[in-house]
């Protein structure tokens, strides 16, 4: 059942691969995902879900005896307190199949993780010119 062994095309068919009680687990995630960050685009990256704005934000994938989290170090990081009662490593996080998603805490980890990508990106759309930044181009006039 790991997600390794997986080549979804999407997302929906990620999921789809999984055992119903599995399944179940990953729409909550795949759910409260989109709710904290509504205008990330889905994806499959590293052959798992992946949710993306100004960069990857979080993914997450199923496994043998939990679904496993990857917001980051720095998503890690800054909630490794609230981290503290599950298996975390410097990016990753391990929810364990026998026991309840902490939804509330997925869904502050991503909006942490929205608000570092856009903070980042923000600074680099400022520096572009605005030609750049709308798409526009130039008219050159003609001699």
């Amino acid at each position: 059942m790991a997600a390794q062994r997986l080549k979804a095309a999407d997302v929906d068919a990620y999921i789809a691969a999984f055992p119903p009680a599995v399944r179940a687990r990953l729409r909550k995630m795949r759910t409260t995902i989109r709710r904290a960050a509504p205008d990330a685009r889905e994806k499959i990256s590293y052959r798992i879900p992946t949710f993306a704005l100004c960069g990857n934000l979080v993914h997450f994938a199923a496994f043998d005896h939990h679904i496993g989290f990857y917001p980051g170090a720095s998503g890690v990081k800054k909630f490794a307190r609230k981290l503290g009662a599950y298996e975390f490593a410097k990016g990753s996080v391990q929810f364990p199949h026998d026991r309840p998603l902490p939804l509330d805490l997925v869904a502050q980890i991503v909006s942490f993780r929205l608000a570092e990508n856009l903070a980042r990106y923000a600074p680099k759309a400022a520096a572009k010119p605005r030609s750049a930044r709308t798409g526009a181009r130039r008219k050159t006039r003609a001699t």
